[in-house]
């Protein structure tokens, strides 16, 4: 007769649940898998079949109660590594949303909105476009899987135990945030180069021509400027994008090294 004590129980959903935490985490945080359109329900059973065929490759878990107190700090302590994960890759497609929002705002878009379901509110157009975009090109270049080997592999680079995670790791990610701004400037910057030399042709003529109806000629001026500097950097997109995704993947493993805990001092 098979018999199964609450110790082998224990195990046996330890070995399922601490791992499933952080996938979960990272679903519902990383790109693709964290857009609304991906219900709850399809994100946990993606989840569940993810565990369930990592189980034999797996490292031991902790010989934890997943239903006392450890076991659900542990339990908690795997959902923030995952929203980490997802988070340090989100930051790129922020970077491209800053650069849209940028250009958006020197064509004279600014006031053009777009309710955006996957951000919960309304965002400028050029930045839910250059975003579609964005997400085209990660989902060609297969980011979705490398993002889901990056949480497979951060169980051998930090794995799941009763120690808590450094400080210095969640300060890494903050100090990643700054790469928002620096890498959305960057991107836009051709852009907004090209209707700088317009805005600034456009003072010339209007010196020139007082008469001339500025509103009237400089709004389509900088509008087919602006198409015409996208249309240049698109060019050069998908290299410069994939080169963000390529350093998104290494600052997760830079981060998941800045949150392993130290290793103990030999006695």
């Amino acid at each position: 007769m098979l018999s199964v004590t609450a110790a082998q129980l224990d195990a046996w959903l330890a070995a399922l649940m601490f791992p499933l935490a952080r996938l979960l985490g990272l679903f519902s945080s990383a790109p693709v898998f964290s857009n609304r359109g991906v219900t709850m329900r399809v994100r946990l059973a993606i989840g569940i079949a993810v565990a369930i065929a990592l189980l034999p490759a797996m490292p031991p878990m902790p010989a934890v109660p997943p239903a006392s107190g450890l076991g659900l700090a542990i339990f908690v302590q795997q959902i923030f590594i995952g929203i980490a994960i997802g988070f340090m890759m989100r930051i790129v497609f922020a970077a491209v949303d800053l650069a849209g929002a940028l250009i958006g705002m020197q064509m004279g878009l600014s006031f053009a909105l777009f309710f955006d379901p996957e951000a919960g509110g309304q965002t400028a157009v050029m930045s839910d476009f250059l975003g579609l975009v964005t997400l085209l090109l990660f989902l060609s270049m297969n980011g979705h899987l490398l993002l889901i080997d990056a949480t497979v592999k951060s169980f051998e680079w930090l794995p799941v135990g009763v120690e808590p995670v450094r400080a210095l790791g969640w300060g890494y990610i903050a100090r990643a945030g700054a790469t928002v701004f620096a890498a959305g400037l960057l991107l836009s910057l051709p852009v907004v180069a090209v209707l700088l030399v317009a805005n600034i042709a456009l003072g010339v003529l209007t010196r020139a021509a007082p008469q001339l109806n500025l509103f009237a000629v400089g709004f389509p001026i900088t509008m087919t400027a602006g198409f015409i500097g996208l249309m240049l950097i698109f060019a050069n997109f998908a290299p410069v994008l994939q080169s963000l995704f390529e350093r998104g993947m290494d600052t997760i493993a830079l981060m998941l090294e800045a949150l392993a805990p130290l290793p103990a001092a030999p006695p």
